[in-house]
């Protein structure tokens, strides 16, 4: 994802995320004299992997620019809970409106991150490397993958666009593996990779007499997993997908793959428990 823009795809989430919530102006904070000052402190009801800070800071930036921001956690780093993760000093106003789009950001991203960890650490001492899939929230796929990757993960593909992941649909229209890579190598300089997915070993074998450099083994069961392992030898990056869970996800990476693909790192989270109170005196309302 290096080649992404992230400071410009931030910067559209959260324009996106106002319009929706804020729209033409937030009712209630008109209830707060407008030069009221006021700090709020975002803490961390839970253990978690924090992760959101650029969402935030665009959220402050967008809403109320003149804020004093000051994070006590780093993006990636872990809280425990009842921890503050960071200050904001601002008008009252600004950071009312600001509060909820910040929070939304921050437990959804850091959900991603802290589940992401959890799997990584299942793996260590392995060589599989944990990924996440395109099964993300239409609109928010950069947010999503760049939490993963806070949480120790590594991204697939970003999308379509970007690399060749030759699945069972892909390889019966085509007439087979060996026609299906036939095919994806004319376009191998639009491509950061060419993947083919496999479901059993005479697959694997065909993609190996190929020349494939990358192989998805889609929803094998262990022993086929180590038989597959054998069969490459090394000499191409493995990965597994389909079905995985965190339960034996350790089993899965002591057969030897390179990577294993998780669906769940970003589809199936539970959303971290954050709230924002305001200190020293009370906002003070209008009328």
């Amino acid at each position: 994802m290096s080649d992404y823009d992230l400071a410009a795809q931030v910067a559209s989430d959260v324009q996106r995320a106002l319009a929706e919530d804020v729209g033409s102006g937030d009712l209630t904070a008109e209830l707060v004299p407008a030069e009221r000052q006021a700090t709020a402190t975002i803490i961390c009801r839970e253990a978690a992997v924090i992760c959101g800070r650029p969402w935030v800071d665009e959220v402050l930036r967008q809403v109320a620019p003149g804020a004093q921001v000051n994070w006590l956690v780093d993006e990636g780093g872990r809280c425990e809970p009842g921890q503050k993760i960071v200050e904001i000093s601002g008008r009252a106003r600004e950071l009312l409106t600001a509060e909820r789009t910040c929070l939304n950001f921050m437990q959804t991203l850091s959900a991603v991150a802290t589940k992401t960890a959890k799997y990584v650490k299942e793996v260590e001492g392995t060589r599989a490397a944990i990924l996440d899939t395109r099964k993300t929230i239409p609109g928010l796929r950069v947010a999503e993958k760049y939490a993963v990757r806070c949480g120790g993960g590594q991204n697939h593909r970003m999308g379509l666009y970007d690399a060749i992941l030759i699945k069972e649909n892909h390889i019966a229209a085509a007439g087979g593996i060996t026609n299906a890579l036939r095919a994806a190598q004319a376009l191998a300089d639009r491509a950061k990779f060419i993947q083919v997915e496999v479901e059993t070993l005479k697959q694997l074998q065909e993609a190996l007499d190929a020349g494939v450099k990358m192989v998805l083994l889609d929803n094998m069961d262990l022993p086929t997993l180590r038989k597959a392992v054998e069969m490459a030898a090394g000499r191409i990056s493995l990965e597994i997908s389909g079905g995985v869970t965190f339960d034996g996800l350790r089993q899965l990476a002591e057969t030897g793959v390179d990577r294993i693909s998780v669906g769940a790192l970003i589809k199936d989270v539970q959303a971290i428990d954050f709230s924002m109170r305001f200190q020293d005196k009370p906002v003070e309302l209008q009328g």
